[in-house]
Formats: structure tokens, sequence, C-alpha cells
């Protein structure tokens, strides 16, 4: 008796995209809403297929990121965030999703593009929170992209991504303000960002500032690892308690 012959299981691979920006000192994620079934009309992360068999994931998520928003790949931080395959996920069938996590500072306007009705870049505590309803699982994916940026923060230079070439300290403080979602005590931000040798370095200018001495200008450094890390401050009781009653 002949073993019954196996194939592969028919699965689908998408790109999603959790791309970040600062507006008004706030946390903000790109969202799109959907212009086609499933979930017509609801918002959602920009993504989607690959083009063809042949295309390169990365070059994927590029595309969709040009496609979708209208967004140029050039301005952006691009890594590969996490990959989603639960059974279910998407009413289509099998779809397996390599999110990307994309940060840049000051980003325009998006513009919907192919297969979006439109776009729009919405407070990252009403995608967390779920005041904003997102298709598939990509609240999820939103939430653990948000959560990543909030971790390499401590380790890593990637708070230089949302900030434009040359920057204040202050702008500085106010990128990990945004994305930690807490105050931060100015002396005590300032000795830890120049006790992390090559974290960032002086570029030589000033720029004034309203009311007050000219700022020294610096640009991001050599290094990308974080020596010492700039440890996040541990969430206060009351924000402890909101953030479970919102899980």
């Amino acid at each position: 008796m002949q073993d019954d012959v196996w194939s592969p299981p028919p699965v689908l691979l998408t790109v999603d995209l959790v791309i970040l920006t600062l507006k008004e000192s706030r946390l903000h994620v790109l969202l799109v809403e959907r212009g086609e079934d499933p979930f017509r009309g609801m918002s959602a992360l920009p993504g989607g297929f690959l083009n063809h068999a042949g295309e390169e994931i990365l070059d994927a998520a590029h595309r969709e990121l040009s496609e979708e928003t209208a967004l140029t790949a050039g301005w952006v931080h691009l890594e590969q965030l996490a990959v989603y395959g639960e059974a279910g996920r998407d009413p289509r069938g099998r779809v397996v999703s390599v999110a990307h996590l994309a940060i840049a500072p000051g980003l325009p306007d998006p513009v919907a593009g192919t297969d979006a009705a439109d776009a729009a870049w919405v407070p990252a505590e009403a995608v967390l929170s779920g005041e904003v309803q997102l298709a598939f699982d990509h609240r999820r994916i939103a939430t653990d992209g948000i959560e990543h940026a909030r971790t390499k923060l401590e380790f890593s230079a990637l708070a230089t991504a949302f900030c434009r070439d040359i920057f204040t300290i202050t702008e500085l403080q106010q990128v990990y303000e945004a994305v930690w979602g807490t105050e931060l005590d100015t002396r005590n931000f300032y000795r830890k960002v120049q006790a992390a040798k090559g974290f960032i370095v002086p570029v030589g200018t000033t720029r004034r500032t309203t009311g007050g001495r000219p700022a020294r200008l610096y640009r991001a450094g050599p290094k990308t690892v974080l020596f010492p890390p700039l440890i996040r401050p541990a969430p206060s009781a009351t924000e402890e308690n909101t953030r479970k009653e919102e899980e």
C-alpha cells in the first residue's frame, strides 16, 4: 500500500507596516481605510500581498509603503518586526504576515494609494486603547510595534530616527517622552544622554529658542548601541491600573 502523496498547504504571504512619527510632540501611527473586502471601510495598517513569487519581502515592504501612502521609502528607518501566522487571522485563507516597523521624523500627511480609500495619522494611544478599531489582528501588530520602539529607545540610538538630521537635546527628549508616554526630568535626561558616549555629537552651532538662550545642536553619533542605556521609567500605579483596565 502506497503512502498518500503529501502536498504543501496553500499559504499566502503579506507585509504589514507599523509606521510611526511625531506630530505636535505626540506619537502617531499611520492607518489606512480599507477600500476592499474583507473589512471594507475599517482602519488597518498599510500592507498587502507580495506582487509576485520573486519579490523580496523587504522590497515588498518598501513598495507597499509607497503604494498605499505615497511616502518615499528613503524617508524612513525600516526594519522587520515579527511574523504573524495564526490560523484564522484572515478570512481569505491561511495568510502569514511579515510585519515591519518604520520610523521617520515629521512625515507629511499621507495620500491613500492603490487599494486604500483613505490614509491618516492617528494618535498611538487611540490605537493602543482600542478607541480606534482595526481590521484583522492589526491592533496586536501595532501594539507590538510600539512596544518594540519603546524598548529599543532604551538600548539603541533609534530615537534619532524620529529627529531631523540636526536637533536639540530638548527635541530628543520630546521623542522619548512621546514614545514612552511619560514626562522626563530635563536635567536627569541631559546627564544620561551625555553619559552615553557616541549617541549624539555636537555640530558646533546653536539655534535660538523662544525666551531663552540659544540651544546647542547635535546630530546622530556613530554608536547604535547605548551604553549605559537610558532605562524607561517604571509606570506609576495609576498608569499601570489604567493599562490593565484597557487590556
